[in-house]
């Protein structure tokens, strides 16, 4: 309209009518009244400088600032400190300076992330979320460009990629694919998964997390805003809860919520890795006499294949809690598949406090758990004789069953490694859980 103006005086009293600007304004910029109070320009003036600053980001910039508002707003009453690890906006040429130092172009979308705020420091709790078990914990940060140009990769296995998290305790990264090459979509966003069984050290599996940086952060902001992820002791963590996935026994109510470890967990050898957390709440308008003490577990277990595996044992951590009315007891465990997904179900033991001969069960409910779509390496299929030179000629030659997932291991609870949530504080690990070793 701006640059129409000039072809017609009609044309040119409406570009100057400045309510037209102002809708504009609202939608692309996310300019509030308040704002333009501050700036004393006209809906007009605001419009044509933003955009001659930002007009290349025009598809992405609303959606992501709104994101990013989003966050700080809900952390900001949650989570004060790691508002605090932010960093400022970069400027045009600092993300140019980026792309000559890697020779490759950034995606627009990260681009204009990074023009709202350069990611975070390298600090405690990280941005992208946290996982703790007795001995393991992960917190990601969202790294600055700077940061994440020096891990720019061009090995083979993650050739092409730009490191977009760092965990500073497992050393863990979410990458995006800049080109689309050793079988990656261009812009897509993956954890890394050594192929343990290939010769070949550039044999990376990947487990997807995003098809491009406007989906993967703006679905993780969501879930975090809406209350998805969990805010415990100060950090975001990634467990997904299922609203079906509740059970009611009595006054007694059990929920369950999960989440997939990809830095346990294998393509090849097949084992994921998977925790959770359970909450076990007696309501508050129950009865004293109600007051009861968990003695043992049972849990049913059962993978992708229909292999049922049976446990049973005495408490939950090393635990006997006791619940009463309004008492909440949470704890965290995990479980392994060599499946790519399955399912546990199960119920807990306890007696009467009041009562002491009296004892009865409470359901666990159904807790499904699935592994995120992954993509074998090329150099393991290479080593394999599975790459033709066409896709065409790959479907014909190949026998799928020469390289697909080996399920014949059993699934395995482990209630004996669970820990509450006050192991929130552990120090940092080394190496894999105990279990594991």
């Amino acid at each position: 309209i701006h640059s129409c103006c000039y072809l017609s005086r009609r044309l040119n009293q409406l570009s100057s009518h400045d309510p037209l600007w102002k809708r504009h304004c609202k939608k692309y910029w996310l300019i509030s009244e308040e704002e333009k109070s501050q700036r004393n320009q006209s809906w007009k003036a605001i419009f044509i400088s933003t955009y001659s600053d930002l007009g290349r980001y025009i598809r992405y910039y609303a959606t992501l600032k709104k994101a990013w508002d989003d966050l700080e707003k809900y952390l900001g009453q949650r989570c004060p400190r790691m508002i605090g690890s932010l960093k400022e906006s970069v400027r045009e040429e600092d993300l140019d300076a980026v792309e000559a130092q890697i020779g490759c172009k950034l995606p627009d979308d990260y681009r204009c992330s990074f023009r709202i705020h350069n990611g975070q420091k390298l600090v405690v709790p990280g941005l992208m979320g946290s996982m703790a078990l007795s001995n393991h914990y992960r917190s990601e940060d969202l790294l600055d460009i700077d940061t994440a140009a020096g891990g720019f990769q061009q090995r083979l296995g993650l050739k092409q990629c730009l490191p977009l998290t760092f965990c500073i305790h497992t050393g863990l990264s979410q990458y995006m694919a800049l080109e689309s090459v050793e079988g990656r979509n261009k812009y897509e966003i993956f954890y890394q998964c050594p192929d343990q069984m290939a010769r070949n050290p550039s044999a990376i599996d990947m487990f997807i997390t995003g098809t491009s940086y406007l989906e993967w952060f703006t679905s993780y902001v969501n879930k975090v805003v809406t209350g998805g992820y969990p805010i415990i002791r100060d950090q975001i963590f990634r467990y997904v809860h299922d609203k079906e996935c509740v059970a009611t026994t009595g006054d007694i109510t059990v929920s369950v919520s999960t989440s997939f470890l990809p830095e346990l967990s294998s393509v090849h050898p097949p084992h994921y890795f998977f925790t959770y957390r359970i909450r076990i709440e007696m309501s508050k308008d129950a009865l004293p006499e109600k007051a009861c003490q968990l003695d043992s577990r049972y849990w049913r277990i059962t993978n992708a294949k229909g292999d049922v595996e049976e446990v049973q044992g005495p408490g939950v951590v090393g635990e006997f809690p006791i619940i009463s009315p309004g008492r909440v007891y949470e704890y965290t465990s995990c479980t392994t598949f060599s499946t790519t997904s399955g399912y546990m179900e199960g119920y807990y033991t306890f007696h009467c406090l009041y009562y002491k001969d009296k004892f009865f069960n409470v359901t666990i409910p159904r807790f499904h758990m699935v592994c995120p779509t992954f993509k074998v390496s090329t150099a393991r299929m290479i080593e394999l004789g599975c790459v033709c030179a066409s896709t065409e000629s790959f479907l014909k030659e190949t026998n799928h069953n020469e390289y697909a997932v080996d399920e014949d291991e059993d699934s395995t609870d482990t209630d004996e490694y669970e820990d509450r949530r006050r192991v929130l504080d552990i120090p940092a690990p080394s190496g894999r859980c105990p279990r594991h070793t």
